[in-house]
């Protein structure tokens, strides 16, 4: 089950900004959830125990279940790759990063993947023209969201920051309303969040 209590609980945990906004950041002295204030400073950590924090903060990052994330890393991105000849890494970040609600955050339209995804679930974009309510799908290089005509003078929309650093794969024209996914995410254009391999090294050891 995706985790739906406090956002800020989760960063503290990993100790990072998970999500972006700046009220999610991370001060000096913060303490991990229910742990003593120098708590973090005492934590040694094992080698399987840094895979693990590095595997649950890709995860929460993506505000994905235990069970979606797995079946990803474990068993869609390892099976496409095995079948293409591309690296596992690689097709894993693909996969994070063309879905519908990570494509709407990387073109700055959401500011956090909860409101991305949100803004899916309530049926605000169309898919290629169609009706779609699924922020888990898979977009294709070529396919395009567009906000629905209704919701184009909501101020959640009116007010979306121009100024975001898009990756070079997504196009957001801003006077259409449209999001499209040119070309597959590319690690070479942008740092994954976490070291990829040592998500795959967790479940590979687990």
């Amino acid at each position: 089950m995706v985790y739906r209590g406090p956002k800020k609980k989760l960063c503290r945990r990993e100790g990072r900004n998970l999500f972006w906004p700046q009220k999610y950041e991370i001060r000096k002295g913060d303490s991990l959830p229910g742990k003593p204030r120098n708590a973090r400073s005492m934590v040694r950590l094992t080698e399987f125990g840094k895979l693990l924090r590095n595997k649950q903060s890709l995860k929460r990052m993506y505000m994905m279940s235990e069970r979606q994330f797995s079946t990803l890393v474990t068993k869609k991105s390892q099976k496409y790759a095995k079948n293409h000849g591309l690296s596992h890494d690689q097709v894993m970040f693909q996969f994070l990063e063309r879905r519908c609600d990570s494509v709407l955050l990387r073109a700055g339209v959401a500011t956090t993947i909860m409101q991305a995804r949100q803004m899916m679930t309530h049926g605000h974009w169309l898919l290629n023209g169609r009706k779609h309510n699924i922020p888990s799908y898979l977009m294709k290089a070529g396919d395009v969201l567009t906000l629905r005509p209704k919701m184009q003078n909501s101020a959640l929309y009116t007010e979306v920051e121009t100024n975001v650093d898009t990756p070079a794969w997504i196009k957001f024209d801003k006077n259409k309303y449209t999001v499209e996914l040119l070309a597959l995410p590319d690690t070479q254009t942008m740092k994954p969040p976490v070291d990829l391999l040592k998500v795959i090294e967790f479940y590979a050891r687990a």
